[in-house]
C-alpha cells in the first residue's frame, strides 16, 4: 500500500473544496489498493455514517475483460472523503453508483479518476447528492481516454438537489481524451424539489415531509439500481433522509 504523505492545500485542485483542518485529523492516507486479474469480477460497497471525520483513497486496476462494481454512501460524518483511482485494460467494466446525504456543516466529496487505457472498456459513474443545512457536497471526476484506448464508452451522470439554499454543491465532470472511435458523455445538474412534483404528492394525501421523502428517495435509488446490496444500501439512506428532514 502507498501512503500520502504531505498535506494538501486548497491549492491542490483535488481538494479546493476539502475541509483541511478536518482532513489533518485523518492524515495521512493509505491508499488501499485492488487489482482484479483478466475475466474476473469483483464489488465493493462503501458505508460511512460515523459522525467524525472519514478519508480514503482506493486504486483500482483492472484486468481484461475484468469488472469491478463499487457502490458508495456517505451519509453522517462531519467530514467524508472518497477519492477512487481507476485503470482499465481492453474490455474492462467499471461501474460507480454513489450518494451523498449532508446536513448542518457536514463537507461530504467523491474524487475519481477513471483511465481507460485498453480498446473496447466501459465505465459508468452515477452520483447523487442531497444538502441541507449549510453542508458542502463536491463531486470532482475525470475520465481519461489514452491514445489506442478505441472504442472506450465512458458516461458521467452527476445530480445534485439542495434542500435549503444555504447548501452548496460544487461538481466538476470533466473529459481529457485522445483516442479516436470514443463514446464518452457526462451530464451535471444542481436543483431544488420540483414544487409541482410535492404539490401533486401532497393533494394525493402525502404530508410535506412524507412528499419530499418519497421524491428523494427515488432520486437517491438511481446510484442503489442493480447493486448486489440494493436493499441494503436503500435503508440506510432512508435512514438519513428521514433525519435530515
Amino acid at each position: 500500500m502507498n501512503v500520502e504523505l504531505a498535506l494538501p492545500t486548497r491549492r491542490h485542485e483535488d481538494f479546493r473544496y476539502a475541509d483541511i483542518a478536518a482532513l489533518e485529523t485523518v492524515w495521512p492516507i493509505v491508499t488501499e489498493e485492488i487489482a482484479v486479474a483478466d475475466g474476473a469480477e469483483d464489488s465493493l460497497q462503501i458505508v460511512e455514517t460515523g459522525t467524525g471525520a472519514v478519508a480514503r483513497h482506493i486504486a483500482i486496476t483492472l484486468g481484461k475483460g475484468a469488472k469491478f462494481d463499487l457502490r458508495v454512501l456517505t451519509a453522517g460524518p462531519a467530514y467524508g472523503r472518497i477519492a477512487v483511482d481507476v485503470r482499465l485494460a481492453e474490455g474492462a467494466d467499471f461501474t460507480l453508483g454513489a450518494a451523498q446525504l449532508a446536513t448542518a456543516e457536514e463537507t461530504l466529496e467523491i474524487v475519481t479518476e477513471v483511465t481507460h487505457a485498453g480498446l473496447n472498456a466501459t465505465s459508468e459513474q452515477i452520483v447523487r447528492t442531497v444538502l441541507a443545512g449549510k453542508s458542502v457536497g463536491t463531486y470532482l471526476g475525470r475520465i481519461a481516454v489514452e491514445r489506442g484506448a478505441d472504442g472506450t464508452d465512458a458516461e458521467q451522470s452527476v445530480r445534485a438537489m439542495l434542500l435549503e439554499r444555504t447548501a452548496t454543491a460544487n461538481a466538476r465532470p470533466e473529459l481529457e481524451i485522445y483516442a479516436d472511435d470514443v463514446k464518452a458523455a457526462h451530464g451535471c445538474a444542481v436543483g431544488e424539489l420540483d414544487a409541482q412534483g410535492l404539490f401533486y404528492l401532497m393533494s394525493r394525501g402525502l404530508t410535506p415531509p412524507q412528499a419530499k421523502r418519497l421524491m428523494l428517495q427515488a432520486f437517491i435509488a438511481e446510484a442503489f439500481t442493480g447493486a448486489a446490496g440494493e436493499e441494503e444500501l436503500s435503508a440506510a439512506a432512508i435512514a438519513r433522509l428521514e433525519a435530515i428532514l
